[in-house]
């Protein structure tokens, strides 16, 4: 029986990622990426046990292992005493319970690693410069239309192109985006211009009224990736991210410990993003046309499991297309069913954690201390985390 051809729209880690495993099981697979590069935004990502056992089974961990900084546990700390929390961890403790450790990863190294190895397998699989229009689709096929007149044709097209979607507001219509109120700052800081005692393999959550702190080593532990989030923001408009300065960020951040302005000090630059989201969608897949990743499933960064789905996504949709080739349309039906009730779990899980990271009962030495012993005490840490994160995505029901 003849495999499907696999149209994917968008060529970041959830597009190149669902490549790459349509490939490695015999599919015809070609990629549309509108930009003129392969590009992710330079900046730090958390891959759980959950991804980085995808990426294994992908044959791209060692490599990204390589690249990629040991982290040997996760932390808490109060906003203004600096008070530490000891959160779990993440080393070999990881490794014992959930069978592959935990990363802090730079993305374009993520990105580059998965397009190496799709190039690897088919050097003609990705198209660059190719932005995507509009679709249609019979009972037979389903075309892309691109921006420049041209156009392809194929059994099955996967919207793998980000919030911002051109696939889903063609399945289902534009919808604006929802901002959240929140503004991140990002930044990469050189890790040895920071003071010795910081330059840790930790990850580090500092929680406070109102906003939190999120930052960890990348690049091999040369490089520190710095995440602010304040609540309480407006922002006009697209575009959703824009150049910020260094004292505009002390200014935001005004009354938090000196590590973390130690931190803004030394940062040579920021980026300030508009955390964005979208509703909920009941069905992801139209005909012959599904979506993945932060198309269907956008979510706060506040369980780090955004791009760790984005790759569970892709194996499972892998594994549906090839058990029900026969019938695509019936194959995308049995990927939504199968990771719709656990994605927007893990969505809603993140929007729960933002009442944990900015609590106004961080405000107040003794009522944060109770608070963050209740909160992050092993048990509710377990709820939180272990569904998360001994997931299979090779295994799970389809």
């Amino acid at each position: 029986m003849r495999t499907p051809k696999v149209l994917i729209a968008g060529g970041g880690i959830g597009g190149l990622a669902t490549a790459l495993t349509l490939l490695q099981h015999g599919f015809e697979v070609a990629v549309y990426e509108q930009s003129s590069e392969l590009r992710e935004v330079g900046a730090g990502i958390q891959i759980s046990p959950n991804g980085n056992r995808v990426l294994d089974h992908l044959g791209v961990l060692a490599k990204l292992q390589s690249l990629s900084s040991p982290t040997q546990g996760k932390e808490i700390r109060l906003w203004n005493t600096g008070q530490m929390w000891k959160l779990f961890d993440l080393g070999q403790a990881a490794i014992d319970k959930y069978g592959f450790p935990y990363m802090t990863v730079f993305r374009p190294h993520l990105l580059q690693v998965l397009a190496d190895a799709v190039n690897a397998i088919d050097p003609q699989a990705i198209h660059l410069n190719a932005r995507c229009q509009r679709v249609t689709q019979t009972d037979d096929s389903v075309t892309l239309h691109l921006e420049d007149g041209s156009a392809a044709t194929g059994d099955v097209l996967i919207g793998a192109d980000g919030l911002h979607s051109k696939i889903r507001s063609a399945l289902f219509g534009v919808q604006a985006p929802d901002f959240s109120g929140m503004v991140a700052w990002r930044a990469l800081i050189p890790m040895h211009t920071l003071p010795p005692h910081m330059a840790r393999p930790i990850a580090t959550n500092w929680v406070g009224p109102g906003g939190h702190v999120v930052h960890y080593p990348v690049n091999g532990g040369e490089v520190m990736n710095f995440v602010g989030i304040l609540e309480g923001n407006t922002w006009p408009s697209a575009p959703w991210s824009t150049p910020g300065t260094v004292q505009a960020c002390h200014d935001a951040f005004q009354g938090w410990h000196e590590d973390v302005h130690a931190m803004i000090s030394h940062a040579p630059a920021f980026s300030k993003w508009a955390l964005c989201g979208k509703p909920a969608l009941p069905r992801w897949s139209q005909g012959r046309v599904t979506l993945l990743g932060d198309a269907c499933h956008p979510t706060l960064p506040f369980l780090a499991q955004g791009a760790v789905f984005t790759l569970e996504d892709a194996i499972v949709l892998q594994r549906c297309l090839r058990h029900h080739s026969h019938d695509v349309v019936h194959a995308l039906q049995r990927y939504e069913s199968a990771r719709l009730e656990r994605a927007y779990r893990m969505v809603q899980g993140a929007r729960d954690n933002t009442t944990r990271f900015h609590n106004p009962a961080l405000a107040h030495a003794q009522q944060a201390q109770d608070f963050i012993e209740r909160e992050w005490q092993q048990t509710a840490i377990g709820n939180r985390y272990d569904w998360l994160f001994t997931y299979d995505a090779m295994t799970a029901a389809i």
